[in-house]
């Protein structure tokens, strides 16, 4: 009795020993060449997938040990590597934010998925196939991977932004078209109207009762966590929140990630996410991981190997209709040529979504288990060369952006500033480089605002700083210093935590937009952080005292004063105990090199 318990243990060790070998081998083997750690996951699932190695394993027991004969095993934790990756979108997002996004939510992402989906099906209409079976495929192969995509681009990006809009379209719509699938395959359309009436109502409910339920519950809850010191207990309930969030969207309808990025906008919300975040980053990239093994052992290479012709085709039809559709729409909606070629290029490939859906038109009769089959190798397919098809993209969007901003590859000084933002702060601070003989070079990802900092003869070129070659091809090296005048508080923190990381000794001067963010990006590691409410206010306290006759020496001295009175302060909230010296040193040292 105790022989079937032994075998299914040993299974669980073995996948256990093959994901975790994996991961030990993959990410610091790909870091090192600075390649995604997408595309080893994915080739080690193909690896020791049932169609490698793992198809070996009935002839030689051994091969068990290190190879994954059943697939279905992993799909849990493949399931809970995506939902923790939404619950990390979630944090990085707020409440505004996505409010804001509304528009682009709704518009752009239904115009996307459903242009995709009509120009999918009428091109396989041509090929031969009915209505019904090139709708269910147009809808299937138009969805993109939210896994991938957001695990490349971020959010933070321009191209990150504008996926992330379309993405969350199609997380929403994702049960109505199973939902439409079933009745065009019963015809019992009546029916599931009903259903989808009911999944919406009940899903609206739960929706509000999150909501209004997490905003007055969470930071009670977090609170007593947050006493008890334990960093276990916190992390517990974190994974309770995610959960629980997850299985309450899940149960009445709702695919679980929707409640996945609600939990994690509540928490957002809170003091504690930062600290959420960093303890739940290890366990999200480790499970992403298993569900990108997972589209890996899906990948069957004898079947493409027979019908590589027809593979390749299906590919290139569907990847050439999405990326055409995506990039014109976001032209259309006012993107820069670049970040639509981009896009539309990254999200041209199929999602693991897909495959939900091929499933649901199958059991609906819409296609048949061999056609469901063959498109279920181009899905696979598709997800993997995902990766190439992000550095294809950016390959694209710089010779675009290139093409449409002549003039931009002026030599650089061999020492010069960067200043990261064309606009108003930025070019102020060029102006007053120029003034004092110090060379600098303005970069910003809007081309309006480049061409107009060269209308003023202003030292600007189109260039994108959360790209992390972008400032390398700058001259980091060599640069006497990094001012970000930017006015986006999250993309700001993380440059500066990134820029610190790779240059220890260089000075980074951010624009802060309160005391509360200077005290983040001084966290982050800048040499200085200016917050813009304060230096209002002392220009008006100047400008009343000497409007009340007081002499402009006292003035300019106590303005001083209560300038570095309250840079220690911010720098105390900061948790920093004096003004980083280094930098300053490092700065006259390249100056004098």
């Amino acid at each position: 009795m105790a022989e079937p318990t032994t075998i299914a243990a040993s299974s669980s060790l073995s996948d256990a020993l093959v994901i975790l070998g994996a991961a030990g081998i993959v990410i610091p083997l790909f870091a090192r060449f600075r390649i995604t750690p997408v595309i080893g996951f994915i080739l080690v699932g193909i690896l020791v997938g049932p169609f490698g190695l793992g198809g070996l394993a009935v002839s030689n027991p051994w091969l068990g040990w290190v190879t994954i004969s059943d697939p279905v095993r992993l799909e849990p934790f493949a399931e809970f590597g995506i939902v923790l990756l939404l619950f990390s979108v979630g944090l990085e997002l707020s409440f505004k934010r996505l409010w804001a996004m509304r528009q682009e939510v709704f518009g752009l992402g239904a115009k996307e998925l459903f242009g995709s989906a009509m120009l999918i099906a009428l091109v396989l209409m041509v090929l031969g196939n009915s209505l019904a079976t090139a709708l269910a495929l147009g809808l299937a192969l138009a969805l993109s991977s939210t896994a991938l995509v957001l695990k490349i681009a971020g959010t933070s990006t321009p191209v990150g932004r504008s996926a992330l809009a379309m993405l969350l379209f199609e997380d929403i719509a994702l049960v109505p078209i199973i939902f439409l699938l079933g009745a065009l395959g019963r015809g019992d359309q009546a029916g599931d109207l009903g259903a989808i009436f009911n999944t919406l109502v009940l899903g609206s409910l739960v929706l509000v009762a999150l909501l209004g339920g997490g905003r007055f519950l969470l930071p009670k809850l977090f609170d007593q966590a947050a006493q008890t010191k334990s960093p276990e207990l916190f992390f517990a309930v974190s994974l309770l929140v995610v959960i629980g969030a997850s299985l309450a969207t899940g149960a009445v309808g709702l695919s679980p990630i929707v409640g996945a990025l609600v939990a994690g906008l509540l928490i957002a919300e809170t003091e504690y996410h930062g600290e959420v975040e960093a303890m739940i980053a290890p366990f999200k990239g480790l499970a992403l991981g298993v569900f990108l093994i997972t589209v890996g052992m899906g990948l069957n290479l004898g079947m493409v190997w027979d019908r590589l012709g027809e593979v390749l085709l299906a590919t290139a039809l569907v990847l050439g209709a999405k990326a055409l559709v995506t990039a014109l729409l976001l032209r259309l909606s006012g993107a820069r040529a670049g970040t639509a070629t981009e896009a539309g290029i990254l999200l041209a490939s199929p999602s693991e979504t897909t495959l939900i859906v091929l499933g649901a038109a199958e059991a609906g009769k819409l296609i048949l288990p061999s056609a469901a089959q063959f498109w279920e190798v181009v899905t696979a397919l598709g997800l993997t060369i995902t990766p190439i098809l992000a550095i294809a993209g950016r390959w694209a969007a710089r010779q675009v952006d290139h093409a449409m901003q002549p003039g931009s590859d002026e030599a650089l000084a061999p020492h010069h500033a960067i200043v990261v933002g064309c606009g108003r702060v930025g070019r102020l601070v060029a102006e007053l480089l120029v003034e004092h003989d110090q060379p600098y070079v303005m970069i910003d990802v809007d081309p309006e605002l480049v061409k107009e900092a060269r209308g003023f003869g202003l030292s600007a070129r189109f260039a994108d700083a959360a790209r992390p070659d972008a400032l390398e091809r700058l001259g980091l090296d060599e640069a006497t210093a990094v001012i970000l005048t930017m006015d986006q508080p999250v993309v700001a923190q993380r440059l500066v935590r990134r820029l610190r990381a790779a240059q220890p000794g260089l000075p980074i001067i951010a624009r802060a937009r309160d005391a509360s963010h200077a005290a983040e990006l001084y966290r982050a590691g800048a040499s200085h952080a200016v917050p813009e409410t304060l230096e209002s206010s002392l220009q008006l306290s100047e400008a009343v005292l000497v409007d009340l006759g007081v002499a402009m020496g006292p003035v300019i001295a106590s303005i001083h004063e209560k300038r570095d009175q309250m840079r220690a302060l911010i720098m105390e909230q900061g948790e920093l105990d004096e003004m980083p010296k280094l930098k300053s040193t490092s700065l006259r040292e390249r100056s004098q090199s």
